[in-house]
């Protein structure tokens, strides 16, 4: 579990798309004025651009994660490189500060950068998804994380697919969201308690299999129209 609240900004430092288990598997440097790995215990969880993920192996100034390939289709890791920047946030601990929101670390989607507009010293960021199922998890001032970074939804348009946030200055020195331009993606989770709610709501009128079987709606509407009919 994370906060959405990026601690670093880490560097990829060695990408391998065919290590000793036949799989994937980056190498992160860390700033030297770091101390995300100062309590960093093999097995241990890191976000990584929204993604948590494993460490493998680690020293005072990089660690090692290995990537699944389910993680490479779902996500933009697959688009780093060596020298790409990706946004760290350790699993949060029982005391820790929930200053973001709760966030998985498991990445739903991607969604391309449509548009970066200035205001003042702020700048808006809006966003198409991959997959628009996830828009209905969307909503206006709703929480949604970004390449792992917990944000506030500014704007939203169903209709056209597409939502907005908006990074203040200080977020913008951050997060690597800042340093993104149009036409490049982002790792999306939306809240999981939206999708709580969803399941509760459903399992309450009855939904199954996606076909709209709702006998509690129907038994209201049934008391409804006997209590008009006694009258």
């Amino acid at each position: 579990m994370f906060t959405g609240i990026v601690e670093d900004i880490g560097t990829i430092s060695e990408l391998n798309n065919n290590d000793s288990t036949g799989g994937t598997s980056m190498r992160i440097t860390i700033p030297d004025s770091s101390g995300l790995l100062k309590d960093c215990h093999e097995g241990d969880s890191i976000s990584v651009n929204g993604c948590c993920l494993t460490v493998t192996s680690f020293t005072s100034d990089a660690f090692t994660i290995g990537v699944a390939p389910e993680t490479l289709r779902i996500t933009n890791l697959g688009d780093l490189a060596v020298s790409s920047s990706v946004n760290l946030e350790r699993a949060v601990r029982a005391d820790t500060r929930m200053g973001g929101h709760f966030v998985q670390g498991h990445v739903d989607t991607t969604a391309e950068i449509v548009s970066v507009t200035p205001d003042g010293n702020a700048l808006t960021f809006r966003f198409n998804p991959r997959d628009k199922e996830v828009l209905r998890y969307i909503i206006f001032k709703g929480f949604i994380a970004i390449d792992g970074t917990s944000l506030t939804v500014t704007k939203v348009n169903d209709q056209e697919g597409w939502w907005e946030v908006m990074l203040i200055t200080y977020t913008q020195e951050k997060v690597v969201v800042a340093q993104k331009k149009a036409g490049e993606s982002v790792n999306i989770e939306v809240d999981m308690m939206a999708k709580y709610a969803e399941k509760s709501v459903a399992g309450m009128l009855g939904a199954e299999g996606g076909q709209a079987n709702i006998p509690l709606l129907e038994k209201l509407v049934k008391q409804i129209i006997a209590g008009t009919g006694s009258q």
